[in-house]
């Protein structure tokens, strides 16, 4: 029996006792009988509105679990037991080694700064801490290991 039946019931009973609204306690039950209507109503609608929120949730919750798997490309992934997703492998290729990054220090201010090996390639970089040149010479480097082959 929901609340509205159970409302209507009571003023029922309150209207098979014959008794008189005009009285004193009439007023008082016909009072209480209105309110009570009116918050049955209210919790109706709330109920209502819930069940349709739920619905709503539910969609959003299938749309975003298709979103998931074209970010995440679960359903072409071929590797049950790679866990890596699409974005983390280096350009989608896993052929493909992953990009080597090098600490530097800065001569004239001291910080370490992260560099990755195209930047290495340029030859040179400004420090982004204090505004400095850093140079890179590799010619050491291959003269080196020139120096041990030739032995």
């Amino acid at each position: 029996m929901t609340t509205s039946e159970k409302v209507a019931y009571l003023k029922g009973l309150i209207e098979g006792m014959g008794i008189d609204t005009k009285s004193e306690q009439g007023k008082l039950f016909s009072v209480m009988t209105d309110i009570l209507e009116d918050l049955a109503s209210d919790i109706n609608d709330l109920e209502e509105n819930a069940y349709d929120l739920a619905e709503e949730i539910d969609a959003l919750s299938d749309d975003l679990a298709d979103v998931e798997d074209i970010i995440y490309d679960y359903e072409d992934d071929d590797d049950e037991n790679d866990s890596r997703c699409s974005c983390c492998s280096a350009a989608g290729d896993e052929d493909e080694p992953a990009p080597m990054f090098f600490e530097l220090t800065c001569p004239a201010c001291d910080k370490t700064i992260t560099v990755d090996e195209d930047v290495l390639n340029l030859g040179s970089i400004q420090c982004p801490n204090c505004g400095e040149m850093m140079e890179f010479d590799f010619d050491e480097d291959d003269e080196d290991s020139e120096d041990e082959q030739d032995s």
